[in-house]
């Protein structure tokens, strides 16, 4: 038997045996490490992120340009991502713009919430009192045992059946569009107890209502639609709008001159975003504190009944059954969200100084891909 090392150094060896190896010598410089490298950034999803995001800018825009080109995620109309203040990423679909106003749906009730904070933090509502409807007050009526401390964490008690099949039987429809639409406030309200108040926790735009009109009923009492109507407008631009530069915050009314504030707030993705950091800061803009930073910390605080929910936020934390609103395996649990129907989302983390807002249009059957999809971008920012 001839040695290797023979056959190695033999000339026509070598020669004979080389046609046969040379395939297998290519084949082995050819292979390659792992799976293939990503495709090229398409040059307008890096034209979303700035030149210097606080995190790795291709990885960011891949994350941004997702939401915007996956079949899975529904329709992203605008994409704000703000790190540390400044903004890391903009863009909008086909139609629309930083110009564009945007419904929140369920924002909204973010947006009231404050409002009903800083009435509290001018000593005209307290939290564990009943609020001031005068047929709660009836001798007897156990709704008169209800605070707005729980109508601010959705366990008020009042049958409120959110989200009933069919659609036309559940309650924030019948509110919005049929035979509560002309006086929004007096149909949720009227709504008999079906739990004593504090013990459950019920999702409600109903609630919210509720709490708009108590707003409405302090600033004027017993005033005409019109006067009740003015007075709300009045103080949302005066004491939100105006001093978070919200230029776009618009609210919707109702025939009895209720603010729909469960629901129906506008305003542009930048002013959303506004909205954010507002949060992202404890209440202040610019050191000037708008709302105590109290008052957040309270909307940040798990309702008794609901460790997933606050007061008018949504946590990012276990629900301890099986809903899902945000990502409590991915995310700090410091992070919180305003959160609407059809995929609008306000997610703020302090911890990470990032506020990530997206709105548009997502089925319930995609809401899952769209949670995971924004998860992605917000993991790429580390917590301090």
């Amino acid at each position: 038997m001839t040695p290797v090392f023979k056959i190695c150094r033999s000339p026509s060896l070598r020669a004979a045996l080389l046609p046969a190896l040379l395939p297998l010598l290519l084949l082995g410089a050819c292979k390659e490490e792992g799976p293939p490298p990503p495709p090229p950034v398409p040059p307008e999803a890096m034209a979303a992120v700035v030149a210097d995001p606080g995190t790795d800018r291709e990885k960011l825009a891949r994350a941004v340009d997702a939401l915007f080109t996956r079949d899975d995620l529904g329709e992203t109309r605008a994409l704000i991502v703000m790190h540390a203040g400044e903004v890391a990423a903009s863009r909008y679909g086909e139609g629309y713009g930083p110009e564009t106003p945007f419904l929140g749906w369920s924002m909204s009730k973010t947006v009231t919430g404050v409002l009903i904070g800083m009435m509290v933090a001018d000593g005209r509502l307290r939290l564990d009192e009943s609020p001031p409807i005068p047929h709660w007050q009836r001798a007897g009526d156990p709704r008169g045992e209800i605070t707005l401390r729980q109508l601010l964490q959705m366990r008020s008690g009042l049958r409120h059946q959110e989200k009933a099949e069919p659609v036309y039987t559940s309650d924030e429809v019948r509110m919005l569009f049929l035979d509560g639409r002309d006086d929004m406030a007096g149909w949720a309200e009227a709504q008999p107890l079906e739990h004593e108040p504090g013990r459950e926790f019920e999702y409600s735009t109903a609630s919210s209502v509720i709490l708009s009109d108590i707003a409405t009923r302090v600033l004027a009492p017993d005033g005409t639609p019109q006067v009740r109507r003015e007075a709300m407008d009045d103080f949302l631009h005066a004491r939100l709008g105006v001093p978070l530069g919200m230029k776009s915050l618009t609210a919707e009314y109702d025939r009895a001159g209720t603010m729909m504030g469960g629901s129906m707030i506008w305003a542009t993705a930048p002013d959303w975003a506004r909205f954010g950091e507002f949060l992202r800061h404890g209440g202040s803009v610019k050191g000037a504190q708008i709302v105590p930073r109290g008052w957040i910390d309270f909307m940040k605080h798990a309702s008794p009944r609901a460790p997933d929910y606050g007061a008018s936020v949504w946590l990012n934390r276990d629900s301890g059954g099986d809903r899902r609103v945000l990502f409590p395996d991915q995310g700090p649990a410091s992070l919180f969200a305003a959160v609407g129907h059809l995929g609008q989302y306000i997610l703020v983390s302090p911890a990470q100084k990032l506020t990530i807002v997206r709105l548009g249009k997502t089925d319930e059957e995609d809401r899952a891909a769209l949670v995971e999809a924004l998860a992605q971008v917000a993991a790429l920012y580390p917590a301090d």
